[in-house]
């Protein structure tokens, strides 16, 4: 019997399932474990070869007759909000987003069930119990933490942090060339101050503070309605065949 090492990922293939962005296709994946001493490396070449991580698995599509799912990447430099993008940051100038270890709570879990059945009714994380959740959160062998966003208090200028019920929460990777946003939920309450690109565009700023070039987005689709919001980050990258190519 042929051994290897935890530290040298071997990759295996999904059998085909239902395309969860574009309906009446298929989708296989190719997958590995991120585990070991050297799962950082891994995660980080495997980040920019466009794998996302999910816990200690690393995947990307693998689908034989589609190249739909493009993963892309803000340039933090060079972006710069659009007017609309600017009113949203008014619009949230009021809450506060504070970085933790990624340790789940109750209240992380009871907002988590609260977003899926308002914005993902029929999607497959809907059926996620408790433990789900908590390893989704805290399985992970590579540098990650939590944001967990609250409205801005009146003691919010002395420690720093924002006050009151759980708005949004982001589980990020931290990698040597970039932030990747690996999941965000939000209260579906406050769905009309568009948050979702408010956590983008607070990203943008992390990373830039950071002095990391890239904000990873996962994956666009171009068919996808679901996922159009990506592409109005621009300055941003997209892996093609040929490598990392421009897209303004």
């Amino acid at each position: 019997m042929t051994s290897h090492p935890r530290d040298t990922p071997q990759f295996y293939l999904t059998a085909p399932s239902p395309c969860p962005y574009l309906p009446g296709f298929q989708e296989r994946k190719v997958f590995t474990h991120i585990v070991g001493r050297r799962a950082r490396e891994i995660n980080e070449v495997l980040t920019q070869g466009g794998f996302r991580r999910s816990q200690t698995i690393a995947y990307r599509p693998a689908c034989e007759q589609c190249q739909a799912c493009v993963s892309v990447r803000v340039l933090v430099d060079e972006f710069s909000p659009t007017g609309g993008m600017r009113r949203v940051l008014r619009r949230n100038d009021d809450l506060v987003g504070t970085e933790i270890p990624n340790r789940p709570s109750s209240e992380q879990y009871a907002l988590f069930r609260r977003y899926l059945e308002a914005r993902h009714g029929e999607g497959g994380m809907v059926d996620m119990t408790v433990l789900d959740y908590a390893l989704m959160i805290e399985d992970s062998h590579v540098e990650t933490h939590l944001v967990e966003y609250r409205r801005r208090g009146p003691d919010t200028a002395v420690h720093g942090r924002g006050q009151g019920p759980l708005v949004a929460v982001c589980l990020i990777d931290e990698l040597s060339d970039g932030l990747s946003m690996v999941y965000s939920f939000f209260d579906p309450d406050f769905a009309d101050r568009s948050i979702g690109t408010y956590l983008i565009l607070d990203h943008v700023r992390r990373a830039r503070e950071r002095r990391l070039p890239h904000l990873y987005l996962g994956y666009w689709v171009r068919e996808s309605k679901k996922m159009a919001y990506k592409e109005r980050f621009v300055p941003q990258e997209r892996l093609l065949a040929s490598g990392w190519v421009r897209a303004t």
